[in-house]
């Protein structure tokens, strides 16, 4: 008989050390870039109000996990949807289950640890003034991280509730709201998009040159608008958040030119690619999500939970 652990959503989001979260989503990257990583195209069972997904990988020196997501619509928030699920890590040695835990905060800090790595790799080195785009959980979660790597660094925060946007400033000591979206936009170096967006909510005008943009929203329609994907660099966690279809790809980067190339991020921290080439260059990181990202954060959440004696073990 095995036992496995069970982590709720408090412990979960406690067991998600920043730092060495930060470090396996960088180790997940490289080997999603040198092909390392199993993982198969995601799948999804729909129901008549919402879809449950599967999404499986192994990543070498991390583990074997799955994540089970549904997505329904919230009638509290007409045109929204609820995110809800469960993360399964498995012994990559022997296949024994070893964890189960809450999806949601794994997901949120994978996605903000993705997008920090690809503004640590792709913008300018003197790059220090930060907006985020976005009021909901995963820019808080955004935010949060942000604030635990360098709370001294300013944030701006903008969204379209002025009011949501203070009070999502707030998470981070040096956090202010904005009064708009383009004024942030115009103000920064750095730009994180973390919204629900189904039409652009970044225009190419606002945007100074040299200026990074990490785009990980928009599941249900494109952040940005066309003209910044025809004027950036553009960079992604897998080939296909370009050839594949919505909501797998990523709506900004369907139907590229021929000539477009779109460079794996894994490869620039892996020191294949060379990533930025001057400091007038637009840079775009647009984040689809990743399998292989999940096992990174759950490899962690389990060690650090095991190391504190947290969760509840349950006989199988």
């Amino acid at each position: 008989m095995s036992e496995i652990l069970f982590l709720d959503g408090a412990r979960t989001r406690a067991a998600l050390d920043p730092h060495r979260v930060l470090d396996a989503v960088a180790t997940a990257l490289v080997a999603i870039g040198r092909d390392e990583v199993s993982v198969p195209p995601r799948i999804a069972a729909h129901a008549p109000g919402g879809l449950l997904g599967a999404m499986p990988g192994h990543v070498p020196g991390l583990g074997l996990a799955a994540k089970l997501v549904s997505v329904f619509a919230d009638p509290a928030r007409p045109g929204r949807s609820s995110h809800r699920g469960i993360v399964a890590l498995f012994d990559e040695a022997d296949g024994r289950p070893l964890a189960l835990m809450d999806a949601e905060p794994l997901t949120e800090i994978r996605t903000a640890a993705t997008a920090t790595l690809s503004a640590r790799a792709l913008a300018r080195p003197d790059a220090t003034r930060v907006a985020v785009i976005g009021t909901g959980a995963q820019a808080r979660a955004q935010i949060a991280l942000l604030a635990a790597l360098n709370p001294e660094n300013p944030v701006s925060v903008a969204g379209r509730d002025p009011r949501r946007a203070e009070s999502a400033a707030a998470f981070h000591p040096a956090g202010r709201g904005t009064a708009g979206i383009e004024e942030a936009v115009r103000w920064a170096d750095t730009v994180f998009c973390c919204t629900g967006a189904v039409r652009p909510v970044i225009r190419r005008a606002w945007l100074a040159p040299g200026t990074h943009i990490s785009s990980v929203g928009g599941s249900h329609g494109p952040e940005l608008d066309a003209d910044t994907v025809r004027d950036a660099t553009l960079f992604a966690e897998w080939h296909g958040a370009a050839t594949t279809r919505p909501p797998s790809g990523a709506h900004e980067l369907q139907d590229l030119p021929p000539e477009r190339s779109v460079t794996l991020l894994g490869s620039v921290l892996g020191g294949e690619h060379p990533g930025r080439r001057d400091d007038t260059e637009l840079t775009l990181f647009k984040s689809t999500g990743h399998a292989a990202l999940d096992v990174a954060a759950a490899h962690v959440a389990d060690a650090v939970a095991r190391a504190e004696a947290w969760g509840t073990r349950i006989a199988m």
